[in-house]
């Protein structure tokens, strides 16, 4: 393995190893830190933003870069399939002091078979925004997107089938539909603060007796909470049109659905529940909703749609959903202290909450608020600035 660190703070670690009978390592000589063709020590805290591989031989079809701070606790930064042999390239984004190629099928790992390993990037500085009095240490931005429009359409779960589903509310983009793809979604506007958030948003709309409630607050939170530090530190952007689904709309009880809860504004007294709770008057209702975030790395929605996604275990994300995305936190307010048994929502009881997210973000805005914001945990606001 080799480092060299040029003037402009570029730092290029170069692992090379010649096949060829009695040949000498190409280029500069390895540093002694240097483990194997699958591994490389950069040697100090580094953002990777770029890898490049030779392959010796036939890839490994289906593998991970991985970033450590320490060499022992690892983070998928990048999972890559359908690689082809040869000299290839991949954009990645990760921060740590080594890096590693791993297959996803930890029995093909001895097939990885490289000639040479090219990592480049720069050398890690998250101090300066440490020195800001203002900056408050929470992995956080956020979208405020009020209500757009109800319709009894879903376009993840019944795709082209208007009328098919229960009444939804929408939030953000005011072009959802039952046809809406990811072209579409493109095309329309938003309710959304910032208006480059033209994402979609939407959960079974809530009746007090026979009315419709609408919510008046509506903040969609991006977080970082929920893994270690050197995970948030590499936390990735979603993939523009990923589809996500947290909660349980068949519940048949408030055990079925671990993500969503009910609470009142305000009223830290009343117990949350993950049924409808009892609000004072002169209060509001509360519905929080946490989505999975932990990604596949693959596929931008499933057959179930909710098998590509996974919840964190023990501080990381699980071997099988290797790739960590922010979680995203639904908050929403509705004007209403109606006694519970008065209130249910299109989908059944307040146990059956769920919520469906449409990946709709610039690529550039969203990898702007993860870099800045989610990385080096600092609240920002809807700006994507402290």
């Amino acid at each position: 393995m080799v480092l060299a660190v040029f003037a402009v703070l570029v730092l290029f670690a170069t692992l090379t190893f010649d096949r060829a009978q009695g040949a000498e390592p190409a280029g500069p000589q390895p540093l002694a830190s240097a483990q194997d063709s699958t591994r490389a020590d950069l040697g100090g805290l580094t953002e990777v933003d770029r890898v490049a591989l030779d392959w010796s031989g036939d890839p490994v079809d289906d593998f991970q870069f991985q970033t450590s701070a320490d060499g022992e606790r690892w983070v998928t930064i990048r999972r890559v399939t359908g690689a082809t042999g040869g000299e290839q390239a991949y954009d990645v984004s990760g921060i740590g002091r080594h890096l590693r190629v791993l297959a996803t099928d930890r029995a093909r790992q001895q097939d990885l078979d490289l000639a040479g390993l090219d990592v480049f990037g720069r050398a890690a500085d998250r101090a300066a925004p440490a020195a800001a009095a203002d900056v408050v240490r929470v992995a956080e931005f956020l979208a405020e997107c009020p209500y757009s429009h109800r319709k009894p359409d879903d376009p993840i779960v019944l795709p082209g089938m208007p009328g098919a589903s229960h009444m939804h509310s929408f939030f953000g983009n005011d072009s959802t539909d039952a046809h809406s793809d990811l072209g579409s979604l493109e095309g329309g506007r938003t309710t959304c603060d910032p208006v480059s958030d033209l994402s979609s948003y939407w959960v079974p709309t809530l009746y007090d007796g026979t009315r419709e409630v609408e919510p008046t607050g509506t903040t969609f939170y991006y977080l970082g909470e929920g893994v270690r530090d050197d995970v948030i530190a590499n936390i990735q952007p979603f993939p523009r049109g990923l589809r996500i689904i947290a909660g349980y709309s068949k519940a048949t009880g408030p055990d079925d659905n671990s993500s969503a809860r009910w609470s009142c504004l305000h009223h830290g007294e009343v117990p949350p529940g993950k049924e409808f709770v009892d609000c004072p008057d002169g209060s509001m209702l509360e519905s929080y909703l946490d989505f999975p975030q932990c990604w596949n790395g693959v596929d931008l929605d499933s057959a179930d749609h909710k098998s590509h996604m996974a919840f964190p275990v023990g501080g990381q994300c699980p071997s099988t959903h290797p790739v960590p995305v922010p979680k995203l936190r639904q908050v929403l307010r509705y004007p209403t202290n109606s006694p519970p048994a008065q209130l249910s929502l299109a989908s059944g009881r307040g146990y059956t909450m769920h919520g469906d997210f449409f990946n709709v973000w610039p690529e550039d805005e969203l990898a702007q608020r993860v870099r800045d914001c989610i990385n080096p945990i600092i609240k920002c606001g809807a700006d994507g600035t402290p």
